[in-house]
């Protein structure tokens, strides 16, 4: 019986696959799907399969085969236009959009470091620490508060620098970071393993702690209150009215300065991480990317190569720490305060957690693997944990058991689970695919087809010592060239 309808769904199936391997089908599918699944979040803004179903449409644009040209204009509707309008009708999307972008950011940087030169490392948040408090420091009061006790600043108290000069800081906190990073790598790169796993742990462990204690003698930081009324870049005021007005017909209210500035957040973070992908993609089709890959396959042979180790695993450390301090920067500006404990060392876990649970060393992987556990945390858990209380105040009963919702532990709350449920995800992915949910594709140069690994029809006892020894010669050339 199985046997049958299984043979019977098989033409199906084959036809819907061929009907998809034409770019005008896929092309015209995924403009439908991106328009059922945008009515359905902007009819119910708070239905949570309905939004699932609508961030699936992102994933639906890479996965479905259409030309680049087709992927780039229904992606850029869908970014440049959709999600912004959807975002203001419902404010917390677009805090859930910036999240998955910021920490896609992050994920891509340390995936550098993790996926493709296979260094582990505990403490990525603390080049995300530099940028934050690079722009907290200078965008803020705290450089006239350098000898107040904290808190004690009065209102009147001026800013250093003007708000625009955010755009500045960005840039810096990119070089800033990077230099953290190198001045950080010329000690440690030089072990590797479980050592520089510690060593870049108890790194990031300094840095946060440095930050909680810089309150004294000089105020720098704060200490653990953080510093607050961080500036944001000044939007226009006109433009901000001309387009509330605008939109007001189809978000259903005039938006205010601060949705257009969770937008502007948003749209900043969008192109920052499509900086971020460009040179990525640049440097691992690069010589760089060759000699990343050949790191962290087998670091003594390409040593052994030729390959200056130390120098590449320092270019790699500098570039992730990089996009952590550009992307902290966006951080300090769109949250408007920073504190030590926005760094802790669970926060380079979740970063970590992201990239292996997208696939270490892809691109697409890390930023499905960053989505996945920003819905998980901000969407799937609080929804979860709401309606638990709704059920608590409801004065209900689970039947046959006949137990009170009212009387359900506290403790029971899945958003209080998190940590534990990643954890679970990722034991479940290392025993049942360990590579992740979109591993990276095997490039032309990791491959090796039949007739490259037969020179000739010889046997190696037909073959000469001189032959022996040029096919020898060769092979090395050749691993020489790939590596």
């Amino acid at each position: 019986m199985t046997n049958t309808l299984s043979k019977r769904l098989q033409p199906i199936f084959a036809r819907i696959a061929s009907w998809f391997q034409n770019s005008r089908n896929a092309f015209i599918f995924a403009i439908v799907y991106c328009l059922i699944t945008t009515l359905l979040v902007y009819f119910s803004p708070r239905s949570l399969p309905d939004f699932i179903l609508f961030l699936a449409s992102g994933y639906l644009i890479f996965a479905l085969k259409m030309s680049i040209k087709q992927k780039a204009l229904v992606g850029a509707v869908l970014a440049l236009l959709i999600i912004p309008v959807v975002g203001i009708r419902n404010i917390s999307y677009l805090g859930i959009f910036f999240q998955i972008a910021m920490f896609s950011g992050l994920a891509l940087g340390l995936n550098i470091v993790v996926g493709f030169t296979g260094m582990l490392n505990l403490g990525y948040t603390a080049f995300f620490l530099v940028g934050s408090y690079l722009w907290a420091f200078f965008g803020s009061q705290q450089m006239f508060m350098l000898y107040a006790i904290p808190g004690t600043q009065p209102e009147t108290t001026q800013y250093y620098l003007p708000a625009n000069s955010f755009y500045l800081f960005l840039f810096l906190g990119l070089g800033l970071a990077a230099l953290v990073g190198f001045l950080l790598g010329l000690p440690v790169l030089r072990v590797r393993g479980d050592y520089l796993a510690i060593v870049t742990l108890g790194f990031g462990e300094v840095m946060r702690v440095t930050a909680n204690n810089l309150d004294h003698p000089i105020n720098l930081t704060n200490g653990p209150q953080g510093i607050t009324q961080i500036q944001r870049p000044i939007l226009p005021a006109g433009l901000v009215q001309a387009l509330g007005n605008f939109l007001a017909p189809v978000v259903g209210h005039v938006a205010t300065q601060d949705e257009f500035y969770n937008v502007f957040f948003y749209l900043l973070a969008l192109i920052i991480i499509l900086f971020i992908i460009l040179v990525v993609v640049r440097l691992n089709n690069s010589r760089i990317g060759r000699a990343w890959m050949a790191i962290r396959e087998d670091e003594l042979a390409a040593g052994a190569m030729g390959i200056p180790v130390v120098s590449y695993r320092l270019a790699a450390f500098s570039v992730g720490a990089s996009f952590a301090g550009i992307m902290g920067v966006c951080f300090a500006a769109s949250q408007t305060f920073v504190s030590p404990e926005s760094f802790s060392f669970m926060q380079s876990i979740g970063v970590l957690s992201m990239v292996i649970l997208g696939g270490l060393g892809s691109i697409p992987g890390v930023i499905l693997g960053a989505t996945v556990v920003i819905v998980l945390n901000f969407q799937v858990l609080q929804q979860l944990s709401l309606w638990l209380n709704g059920l608590r105040q409801s004065g209900g009963v689970i039947p046959i058991i006949n137990f009170a919702w009212q009387n359900l532990s506290p403790q029971l709350d899945p958003a209080q689970y998190q940590r534990m449920l990643f954890g679970a995800i990722l034991i479940l992915m290392m025993i049942y695919r360990p590579e992740g949910i979109l591993p990276p594709k095997l490039r032309k140069h990791e491959r090796q087809t039949p007739s490259e690994t037969v020179p000739s029809q010889l046997t190696p006892s037909e073959s000469t010592p001189t032959e022996q020894t040029g096919e020898v010669a060769d092979e090395a050339e050749a691993e020489h060239g790939a590596a």
